[in-house]
């Protein structure tokens, strides 16, 4: 009995602890400081067991078809390449910036971690829900599950492609960008009739 109140009160004084250590206020939070070790390895644990168990039976679609790893490009250029970074690039404001560091997806051998069922489900919850208090959004509010797939396909490709590449892939082609590449084409004449010729002739009937 004695021993088992011993027990109870010792986890009680660990409690009262943490509580007196954490309302002090002296836990510094700033992202220019890292964890102890054990903190550390505690929240890395936490988490990747999390994501892991969280998405384990999420169904993953067909990620090698060419159509879908194209058309995550420019989202991922667009929500993901300040933090994890793109071909040539090694730091970014973003991603010198956070704590903990994102990965980069320009990694071949952090990649290939999603290139496994396992791996591309817990990408893909990761996209869809975010990371608490780490800097990750939670982009399922705003995007659709297609959307976030062709991302995952995107990110499992990313370390195979150089600078050309990569500025192809995720070039987004809007009608102001298409109405721009044509305008040296297709010309209106002076009479209203649109000259496809490009030396200015005009269409002539």
């Amino acid at each position: 009995m004695k021993f088992l109140l011993g027990i109870l009160f010792t986890v009680f004084v660990a409690i009262v602890g943490v509580f007196i250590v954490v309302t002090s206020g002296v836990i510094n939070i700033g992202a220019d400081q890292d964890h102890s070790p054990l903190v550390y390895n505690f929240l890395e644990t936490a988490r990747t067991r999390s994501i892991a168990n969280a998405s384990k039976d999420i169904t993953v679609p067909n990620l090698e078809k060419t159509e879908m790893i194209s058309s995550g490009g420019a989202d991922y250029k667009d929500m993901c390449a300040g933090c994890h970074l793109s071909p040539g690039v090694e730091s970014t404001d973003f991603s010198a910036s956070l704590y903990p560091k994102p990965p980069s997806f320009t990694n071949v051998e952090l990649v290939e971690r999603y290139k496994t069922d396992a791996g591309a489900q817990q990408a893909f919850w990761a996209i869809k829900h975010g990371i608490m208090a780490s800097g990750m959004p939670a982009w399922g509010a705003s995007h659709d599950d297609d959307r976030m797939w062709a991302m995952v396909a995107f990110i499992r490709s990313l370390p195979d492609l150089d600078e050309n590449q990569y500025t192809m892939l995720t070039t987004r082609i809007d009608d102001d960008m298409l109405d721009m590449s044509f305008d040296g084409e297709m010309d209106m004449s002076g009479d209203g009739e649109m000259d496809m010729s490009g030396d200015g002739s005009g269409m002539q009937h």
